[in-house]
């Protein structure tokens, strides 16, 4: 019975551990975009309404902080990320 006992407190535990895990684990969030100029900026959301001809392709954080240097432009972060970075311009997207 002690036996048992023990097996279950092992399985509780294991149990846990796979729930605190799954709950802190997230979709992958995509927190860099860059265009196919090599201009990359933050944002807060995938947005699906960029310029197809822009190719914009999103990274996670350990792709950003492995490309920081090279070919690649790191253009200034916007409060508000509705919109993209073209040819060192910032275009809002069309609020209408």
């Amino acid at each position: 019975m002690r036996r048992m006992t023990e097996l279950a407190k092992v399985a509780l535990v294991a149990m846990a551990a796979a729930g605190a895990i799954a709950a802190t684990a997230t979709a992958a969030h995509a927190d860099t975009a860059c265009n196919r100029y090599g201009e990359c900026w933050h944002v807060r959301d995938r947005y699906t309404n960029y310029p197809p001809n822009l190719g914009v392709v999103f990274y996670d954080d350990a792709w950003a902080a492995a490309h920081r240097h090279g070919h690649w432009r790191w253009r200034r972060d916007r409060d508000d990320d509705h919109g993209y970075w073209s040819h060192g311009h910032w275009h809002p997207f069309d609020q209408r």
